[in-house]
């Protein structure tokens, strides 16, 4: 993932969550002595895969860069359920009102990462790569992509400006498939070309077009299995729709490359975490 991109995701992102979270200041922290000092613990309810901790990290240090963070587990770490995270030393006031910010971020990012792992760890000894989508949480599209590699997978596209996506409507508005395919071609010769379809003869004429991706959609296993055999590794193929725990051992043992998920950033349940002051 570009730096660049991440640390501008980071800072906008702490940002957002400061500032709708705090307004025009935290009223129930003011009721705590300035000068009192606290020390917090973060613990961990469910079993998880860390991710996050920049963004963690970072609503706190915007808050009062004097805390003091000492991790006791690393990102992309598989943690037990009731394991402590992390403890925070520092002013009772800014513990408190950096807690929640913080903790979103890491409760969702965390979740996005240990539901990633899980379905890749299904594709061990097979060739498929496990790829997210752009089915992520307003605001977050950075954030969670980031947590999916921290999960073992792979990133698609980040948005609409860096490879192209060629589907349905698009193929209709332009006239055909290899239509799309040559004007995408002549618009920005450096993207990736990525059709998707919906059939076999669909599959045919994307080969013959030349894309450099085909997106198999809602491929029964057959489908999928002749699909391979047809394409002979002339483009790389990925299989989408219908894909949970139960089905991607299958999807990947018919021998494409890709096997796209939007569930891992659109349906994930939160980490249950809490923070609870300890001195």
């Amino acid at each position: 993932m570009n730096s660049d991109l991440l640390k501008a995701a980071l800072a906008a992102n702490v940002t957002a969550a400061l500032v709708e979270d705090i307004g025009s200041g935290d009223i129930t922290a003011q009721l705590i002595p300035a000068e009192k000092q606290a020390k917090a613990r973060i613990i961990t309810r469910d079993p998880m895969i860390l991710a996050g901790k920049l963004w963690f990290d970072a609503c706190f240090m915007a808050v009062d860069p004097s805390v003091n963070i000492e991790w006791q587990a690393e990102e992309g770490q598989l943690v037990a359920a009731g394991s402590t995270l992390v403890e925070i030393t520092g002013s009772a006031r800014s513990l408190l009102t950096s807690e929640r910010p913080a903790l979103n971020f890491l409760q969702t990012l965390s979740a996005t990462a240990t539901q990633t792992r899980a379905l890749v760890a299904q594709l061990a000894n097979t060739n498929a790569k496990l790829l997210d989508t752009r089915k992520t949480l307003p605001g977050l599209r950075v954030a969670q992509k980031y947590a999916v590699l921290v999960g073992g997978g792979h990133n698609h596209r980040m948005g609409l400006f860096d490879a192209y996506l060629i589907k349905e409507n698009h193929i209709m508005a332009a006239g055909s498939i290899a239509a799309a395919i040559s004007q995408a071609r002549q618009n920005a010769p450096d993207r990736m070309v990525e059709v998707e379809v919906e059939s076999l003869t669909e599959l045919g004429q994307a080969i013959d077009a030349g894309a450099d991706r085909i997106m198999l959609d809602n491929f029964s296993l057959e489908q999928m299995r002749e699909a391979v055999t047809i394409n002979q590794g002339r483009a790389e193929l990925e299989a989408s729709g219908g894909v949970n725990h139960e089905t991607i051992r299958q999807i990947a043992e018919t021998g494409v490359d890709y096997i796209s998920v939007g569930t891992i950033t659109k349906d994930i349940r939160a980490i249950d975490l809490s923070m609870r002051l300890i001195d």
